[in-house]
């Protein structure tokens, strides 16, 4: 018990108290952060083409979050021998971006500046969504960071161009991450049956350097393998959309689509990518709580942020 840090500080339980992301500490005057993780909720979902909700996906995840709040010494995996997120990494939430009803510009340039503070700070971003459109202002902020190459894991391409003049909604993000001079590639794996990108879409995807794979081609080649097509030495930003993984273990989202991932396929993979090339951002969005009556989703939604931010952490020696 002494080693777990419960006998110092409160108990807090997760049903007590305020629901900040992992009931880390919230900082609510940005030029003071100071982390080594800033958590940034974006709840913005005027992007989405079918069913709404996700705007209320930072706040269930935050919520979600607290059920991996035990102790205060990190958290013990007896497969790995590892324990994971101990004290010594300083996780910050800095709340919400400021989201501008009906105004999709407004909204995206608030979520940049968001993200530009926690970069300019020295601190990772974990942005949680939202819509998918949400990565478009993300990607935006690390113009200055020098060359990433972005890991998708979704059952969508969104690599739409243009759609009746929409350009930043939630099919468009790839697309526009692509033509970004300092992507220099994406790895889009989970994408399956029928998407919201045109095969055209697909062919323009390929041309600008992607590598897309389904859950089908990514379970036979296995995480390791899959890991491995991302180029060694490569900075990796990370985006999920809740959807990549199967509606049975993440109903609450605005487009399900069957034939997803499971936990430990996308865990497995996070865990190569994380022990083999510097992660530099993060973002998970499309959480849609009110489509989950259990709560499942935005749990899992937290378990993966929280289970990625280890794998992380423990390769740059926190332990």
């Amino acid at each position: 018990m002494a080693d777990h840090g419960y006998e110092s500080g409160r108990l807090d339980l997760p049903f007590v108290g305020i629901s900040t992301f992992g009931k880390r500490v919230y900082q609510p005057d940005w030029d003071k952060l100071e982390a080594d993780v800033a958590v940034i909720g974006a709840p913005f979902d005027a992007g989405t083409q079918w069913r709404s909700g996700a705007r209320f996906g930072p706040r269930a995840v935050r919520e979600a979050s607290t059920l991996f709040s035990f102790g205060h010494a990190g958290a013990y995996d007896h497969e790995d021998e590892a324990t994971y997120l101990p004290g010594s990494v300083r996780i910050v939430d800095m709340g919400d971006a400021d989201i501008v009803h009906t105004d999709t510009m407004k909204s995206h340039a608030n979520i940049e500046t968001a993200v530009r503070t926690a970069l300019k700070a020295g601190a990772m971003p974990v942005v949680i969504g939202g819509d998918h459109s949400v990565n478009i202002p993300c990607i935006n902020a690390f113009d200055d960071q020098g060359d990433i190459h972005i890991l998708q894991i979704d059952a969508h391409l969104d690599f739409v161009d243009e759609r009746h003049g929409v350009r930043f909604g939630h099919g468009n993000p790839m697309r526009r991450a692509a033509e970004k001079p300092y992507v220099s590639g994406l790895t889009q794996v989970g994408i399956r049956n029928v998407s919201s990108t045109a095969k055209e879409g697909y062919e323009a995807a390929r041309e600008m350097g992607s590598d897309i794979l389904s859950v089908r081609q990514m379970r036979n080649l296995g995480p390791e393998v899959t890991a491995a097509r991302i180029p060694e030495g490569a900075k990796v930003y990370i985006t999920i959309d809740i959807d990549g993984f199967c509606p049975s273990i993440a109903a609450g989202t605005g487009t399900p689509s069957h034939g997803g991932f499971l936990y430990y396929e996308v865990l497995e993979l996070l865990q190569q990518v994380a022990g083999r090339n510097e992660i530099v951002g993060i973002d998970l969005v499309e959480v849609a709580p009110d489509y989950d009556p259990s709560g499942g989703t935005q749990i899992l939604a937290a378990q993966v942020l929280l289970n990625l931010l280890g794998f992380i952490f423990h390769n740059r020696g926190f332990r």
